[in-house]
């Protein structure tokens, strides 16, 4: 079963910023500067965390991962836009 998750980060070296932009593109869907939504399952959650680890420093970046719920049940409604719209994420598998 797969959740929807919002992640978001805090990086400090611009450098590290691209990379981790890099890593989330790869598991989420881009909403906003450095804020992805991505639906995972526990496999590819846990593969996404240890992609990040790679790649931030622990003492100066930070990566918050909110679990909102099942992509099929809560998860798919959480999300509201107010201004401009951002287009919600795609149903259904994504390959990494």
């Amino acid at each position: 079963m797969r959740s929807r998750f919002l992640v978001t980060y805090d990086v400090a070296d611009p450098k590290r910023l691209r990379q981790v932009f890099k890593v989330m593109k790869g598991f989420g869907t881009w909403l906003q500067l450095s804020v992805f939504s991505c639906d995972l399952t526990e496999m590819t959650l846990v593969m996404m965390k240890a992609e990040l680890a790679k790649v931030i420093n622990a003492a100066e970046d930070g990566v918050l991962i909110v679990d909102v719920g099942p992509s099929d049940g809560r998860g798919m409604t959480s999300f509201e836009c107010l201004g401009r719209a951002t287009l919600p994420p795609e149903k259904g598998p994504r390959i990494v």
